[in-house]
């Protein structure tokens, strides 16, 4: 299966739509990362941080609407749909809750 027929297969279905909002969201959050130790460690330029900045606050709005999309459909318990918005705060959490949920078959 290549990418684009991988990319294709996760768009048809909640579950498949939250495991690639949860993996872009963490991505986005490495991306914002580098951009904020440019504008205050490297270059002093804040033109990464004005670019992932957006970028990660769309990819982070998608994220907690695919939560709770795939919350209600999957019928997440409150501390499980908790722990889904909770994730989206630390760097990279998305990703491994998103690993988490896929292992015990809640999506």
């Amino acid at each position: 299966m290549d990418a684009t027929t991988t990319l294709i297969t996760l768009t048809e279905s909640t579950g498949g739509r939250f495991r690639l909002a949860a993996i872009a969201e963490a991505w986005s959050w490495g991306g914002l990362l580098v951009g904020m130790g440019c504008k205050y460690l490297v270059v002093h330029d804040p033109i990464g941080v004005q670019i992932m900045g957006p970028i990660h606050g769309a990819l982070f709005i998608i994220y907690l609407i695919a939560a709770f999309l795939a919350a209600k459909e999957y019928r997440w318990s409150a501390s499980v749909t908790t722990l889904a918005i909770v994730a989206a705060i630390p760097p990279f959490t998305t990703w491994p809750f998103e690993r988490w949920v896929l292992k015990r078959g809640m999506l």
